[in-house]
């Protein structure tokens, strides 16, 4: 396969992620929305390391992919706290929460 394949991929994967972020008010499709974002960066990591021929793209593939773990181990803490708390894990009712 080309590189172009995979940068294809990885644009349309970026950009439904962003979409993700931007559009949905439910938390846990915005931290799914993010891994997107997150592979995608992990795909054209891994397209221009074949390109180049060396291993350091594998190695920050790695490192992204031990990032995107903690992410989730986190956001999902802080989605059921507030579950917990207000009942509901849409993000236009969290804005009660400042001051």
């Amino acid at each position: 396969m080309l590189i172009n394949e995979f940068l294809l991929l990885g644009a349309v994967l970026f950009c439904i992620g962003v979409y993700g972020v931007i559009a949905r008010k439910n938390a846990v499709l915005v931290l799914m929305s993010i891994e997107l974002i997150l592979n995608s960066v992990n795909i054209n990591l891994l397209a221009f390391d074949r390109l180049n021929g060396g291993n350091d793209g594998a190695v920050f593939a790695l490192y992204i992919i031990a990032v995107a773990a903690a992410e989730v181990g986190v956001g999902l803490a802080m989605v059921l706290l507030i579950f917990r708390n207000r009942k509901t894990i849409s993000l236009d009712d969290l804005s009660e929460m400042k001051g």
